[in-house]
């Protein structure tokens, strides 16, 4: 047997190298990602009881790993090493596709030789408050596989607990079943998981960041449900994609200044160009939808530059529901247009096992797109992480091939 084999290589299935790469981040490398991720050599890890070995074949690319490469805003080495962990490295990736390669004791729901996609989300099922019927993502012991949990799929190998493993839509390559399961789960949690208010058909949905990742996927889900999506980019050369997925219309938020924090009521004329500001974009809105509607549901993740304007033209009784702050954190609520039209802000966090099924049936079925965009070989990692640090990816999904040795498979050579 050999020790290690290259990305690319596969070894005979079932054969477990002792050693394989893996995309590292080490703490005194923390800074931009073309700095702090390097290809090593490490141990490949046995599964446990419960757990299953994978050969990831195909792995997403999730600003998580751009945070990780920072060091901030968590030091993610040093928060698992407070905790008691040894590791002193980060494996990241949360999104990947690939092969059940071993399988612990006490496993039953997949086999050696499975294709599947991996949820990037991993919980205790012994923690107490799942034990008490909570859905497993608001469980305290919940936490995000390649960024708050080490050992991800940026490596030839992953260890997985079972229910991580869902059934790869068998007509996606590798790399499309590897790069949106994260992002497209996140968003069905938004639109379905948050009754009363989930996406029903005529609902309109104003949708931030239309263009990338999870924009892509909430505009064709929005669609799937009936539901009108109103996609906002910051970028014109991106509003064909969005209109190509099925938007209704697209708004550039560079023809609107009024972003950010909320002036204070006392400065009159700062606060009034404001509100100008606001009532100008809910506008664009109507002239969108070509009626005087506002949206049911908004789709945040923003945060600290929109939050302002999502709850000003969320409807009325309508949610703002966001899974992010990617512009900040210290977002303004003007508490009148929560309390007096009812509205509700919602937060939202990855999603549950049966959230994750249902969106790999629907790319299963033809009514998902993984919305591919790139797909780099492994020694690369850092370079598309790079890209997206610095906003110059394209829209949509990027992917690393790892297994796969070039694009366009959809199982083993030959």
């Amino acid at each position: 047997m050999r020790e290690i084999y290259r990305p690319g290589e596969l070894p005979p299935l079932g054969e477990v190298p002792p050693y394989m790469h893996a995309a590292m981040i080490r703490q005194e490398r923390y800074g931009e990602p073309e700095q702090a991720i390097r290809i090593e050599v490490t141990e490949v890890q046995e599964p446990g009881p419960g757990q299953v070995l994978v050969l990831v074949m195909a792995a997403g690319v999730n600003y998580n790993n751009v945070w990780a490469a920072l060091g901030s805003p968590v030091d993610v080495i040093g928060a698992r090493q407070k905790a008691g962990a040894q590791e002193d490295f980060h494996i990241g990736g949360s999104d990947g596709a690939g092969i059940v390669w071993a399988v612990g004791e006490g496993v039953s729901q997949v086999s050696v030789g499975d294709h599947i996609v991996i949820a990037p989300v991993v919980w205790d099922e012994r923690a107490a408050d799942i034990r008490m019927g909570a859905d497993p993502m608001t469980s305290s012991s919940a936490l995000a596989m390649g960024y708050e949990s080490n050992y991800g799929s940026f490596a030839q190998f992953t260890v997985l607990d079972e229910y991580q493993c869902h059934p790869k839509p068998p007509q996606l390559t590798w790399e499309e079943a590897g790069c949106f399961l994260l992002t497209a789960a996140t968003v069905y949690r938004q639109l379905r998981g948050w009754q009363p208010h989930v996406v029903e058909p005529g609902d309109p949905v104003l949708i931030w960041g239309g263009a990338g990742g999870l924009g892509s996927m909430a505009i064709q889900i929005v669609r799937q449900f009936g539901g009108i999506p109103v996609a906002v980019v910051s970028d014109p050369s991106k509003e064909e994609h969005c209109l190509r997925l099925g938007a209704k219309g697209v708004i550039n938020r560079k023809e609107f200044d009024h972003w950010g924090r909320i002036p204070s009521a006392s400065e009159e004329a700062a606060y009034a160009r404001w509100l100008s500001g606001l009532r100008g974009f809910g506008r664009r809105i109507w002239e969108v939808l070509g009626e005087r509607r506002s949206p049911r549901i908004v789709l945040e993740h923003p945060g600290e530059d929109t939050i302002p304007t999502s709850m000003y033209v969320c409807d009325n009784a309508g949610m703002v529901v966001t899974c992010g702050g990617t512009s900040g954190y210290s977002a303004d609520v003007d508490l009148r247009f929560l309390w007096m039209r009812q509205k509700r802000l919602q937060g939202s966090h990855g999603a549950n096992t049966s959230q994750f099924r249902a969106v790999t049936e629907l790319a299963a079925q033809g009514g998902l797109n993984p919305c591919l965009s790139a797909a780099v070989p492994f020694e690369r990692t850092a370079d598309v992480h790079q890209v997206m640090y610095e906003n110059r990816h394209p829209a949509g999904n990027q992917a690393i091939l790892i297994g796969a040795a070039h694009p366009g498979l959809v199982g083993l050579p030959g």
